[in-house]
Formats: C-alpha cells, structure tokens, sequence
C-alpha cells in the first residue's frame, strides 16, 4: 500500500482530512462528513510501512518514545499536509489535513473586510477562535499574508508544525516549528523580542507560560496573533483568565482590557450548493466600553450586547448577524442558519419580520447583497 495513492484520492474528493488506521478502509472529511474511499483495509504491518515512507528518521525517533507525533510534509506535484501519527490498540493509526499550497486572501475566504483593518494594525492581541477544523490556521494565514503584502514588517511565526508557507514580499517573514527550529512555544517566546519582531504568531497556547508571554509581547508594543479553541469573544476572555490562578485573576483582567484588540470567532457551514463550506464569523472590537466589560467580571455578559450594537461604528458582528447575512445572500439555507444560531429563537422571528422597531443592528446584514461570494474553506 503506497500513500500517495490514499492522497491522491484525498485531494480528487476534495477533502479535507483523512484517516487511516488497520482494518478499516481509508475514511475522509469532505465538507465536515465522513465517508469511506475504494482502498483495500491496511493490516497493522502496512501501516508500519505506510510510516516508513513518511517519517523522517528523527519524527520516526520521537514517534518511538512518545507513540505519537505531529508534523507537516509536501508531496511535490500534489500538495502539503499536516499529519499526526499515532497509536491505537497497539497499532499505528494517521491523520493526514491538506494545507493549501496557495494562501488564500481575507476577501477569497468570505471573510469581514474588519479583518484587514485588524491585521494592519501596529500592536495588541488579537485571537482567532473556533473549535477544531474552523478554519483558524487559514484565517491566520490570510492575515500574514494581508500584512505581507501591505507593509514592510518583521513577522516571526512559532508553530507546531508549520502549515503554511509564506515567502517573502513586504515584509520578512521567519516561521519556527517546534521540535525542529526550538524545543517549544513558551522557550522561543522567551528569545522572541532579541530577534526584533513586529508581528508576532503564536500557532497554539497550551499553558500559563506561553499565555504570560504573550501577554507580555503584546504589552510592550508588539502585534501578536494566536488561537484558542473557544466559541465566541465572551468564552475566550474568560479561557485567557482560567489559565491563572484566582488571585490573579482581577491583575489579568486588566492587562487583557489593554491589550486584547479583538477576538475572531468562526464556524464553518455548508454551503446551500453543497459544494464547500462558508464561514460564519463574529468579531469582537475591543473599545472603551468592551474593556470596562472586561476589567468587571459582573459586566461580561454585556460584551455580546455590544458586538450587535458595533456594527456600523467598529465593524463588528455577532454570529447570529454573519448568518443572517449568509442566509439572505443565498448562501447557506434556513435550516443551517438556525441549527447553527446562538439564539435561534430570536433568529426565527426575525426571519419571520418580528423585531423591536428601535433595533437597527441587523439593517446591514438583512439586506446584504443576493450574489453571494465564494468559499475555498
């Protein structure tokens, strides 16, 4: 059993992940659905040698301590992938995610135009946000490559493992990978700001440390994007200060309010179509009134309130608005609209016309455009 083929077929059916593990048929994610491919079951010994094709003898090492390893690799011709090897009922399984070779632009992914004005700007954090498969990575990388092409920057990325692959234009662009360029995140971070960053991305924060540092960089006048696997703007400030103890809590809840900008928030649903996937994003502007949200841990719950009501002056959204702007470009259907809402009753009677007559949020996004946009997600 050769991978290339498995891959080969991975791309044709346009998918984006794919599992392989013994005495199971080849299984890819196509628009968020498993299905099976036309491969005979691999036996534990072909996954042995499945492995033995792609890990190089230093992963193949690690792979033999741990029992499990991530990294990324390319197939010339084909495309990249990131993949994690790993061990289940004493045999190895894979997980293989292709990586677009080509980056996609803000505008290609159907993203808010917010986005761009956020990846321009000279300092704070900045999370983007959403469980596993949301598309994170690619909007991070959509990002990096708006800055690339706008602005003369220094952009140092630690990532673990690299997915994507940024070439030099405007700006200079260093990406580290954690195992091969430095021993982990919170250890580079530790160095980061000798090496004269302006923008700073960190592809995952896994614990107090690295989360401090961030805070720190961002602190001292740097742009720094990271991601957490958190649903919306409200549930990723609270993630921030679980990683500290309680008598912390209240000192990190100021130096959050200085310097979060903004929180990305996405999920990915399919298209009306059927053919790909469109993201629905809420954005989070941090300004005055959302900081003093942030520092009163009793005025949180006002921060979803206020997302709806910055709309026309900060560029924000919620989720409930990025759907109904979907939904009345013929984008998504109803039925995806309301299973993916956060208040899907409200969102019901406003497709029925039933709203406070005070209420100007949603104008915008009630009478979007009808042509629609395209999604590579």
């Amino acid at each position: 059993m050769t991978v290339k083929k498995i891959l080969e077929a991975m791309i044709g059916q346009g998918a984006s992940d794919l599992h392989i593990k013994a005495g199971l048929q080849p299984v890819v994610r196509v628009d968020g659905k498993m299905r099976h491919l036309d491969f005979n079951r691999p036996s534990p010994k072909d996954m042995e040698e499945i492995a033995n094709q792609i890990l190089t003898p230093t992963q193949r090492d690690r792979f033999k301590r741990t029992r499990e390893v991530d990294f990324a690799f390319g197939v010339a011709g084909l495309a990249r992938f990131r993949a994690n090897f790993y061990v289940q009922r004493g045999s190895i399984a894979m997980v293989f995610r292709h990586v677009p070779v080509e980056i996609k632009t803000i505008d290609d992914l159907n993203l808010p135009d917010t986005i761009k004005d956020l990846a321009m700007l000279k300092r704070g954090l900045i999370f983007v946000t959403g469980t596993v498969g949301s598309g994170k990575s690619t909007t991070l990388a959509a990002m990096v490559a708006e800055i690339n092409q706008q602005a003369n920057k220094n952009i140092i990325t630690i990532e673990d493992p690299i997915e994507f692959l940024h070439h030099d234009e405007k700006s200079m662009i260093n990406q580290r990978e954690i195992g091969s360029d430095t021993s982990s995140f919170h250890e580079a971070l530790r160095h980061i700001l000798r090496q004269d960053p302006d923008v700073i991305l960190v592809g995952e924060i896994r614990d107090a440390l690295t989360m401090e540092i961030v805070l720190m960089a961002a602190d001292t006048g740097h742009l720094v994007f990271s991601t957490l696997h958190t649903v919306d703007a409200t549930q990723t400030i609270n993630r921030v200060i679980s990683f500290f103890p309680p008598h912390q809590h209240q000192e990190i809840r100021y130096l959050l309010s200085s310097t979060l900008q903004a929180v990305i928030a996405q999920r990915l649903i399919p298209k009306k179509d059927g053919k790909g996937r469109v993201p629905a994003v809420e954005v989070m502007v941090v300004t005055s009134t959302i900081r003093e949200y942030i520092i009163d841990p009793e005025k949180m719950s006002l921060i979803q309130q206020a997302i709806r009501e910055g709309v026309s002056s900060h560029g924000m959204q919620s989720f409930d608005q990025s759907l109904m702007k979907l939904y009345t470009e013929g984008m998504i259907s109803m039925e995806e609209a309301l299973k993916n809402s956060s208040n899907p009753h409200e969102f019901s009677l406003r497709l029925k016309g039933i709203q406070a007559t005070s209420d100007k949020t949603w104008e915008s996004f009630e009478s979007a455009d009808s042509e629609g946009v395209s999604s590579d997600f």
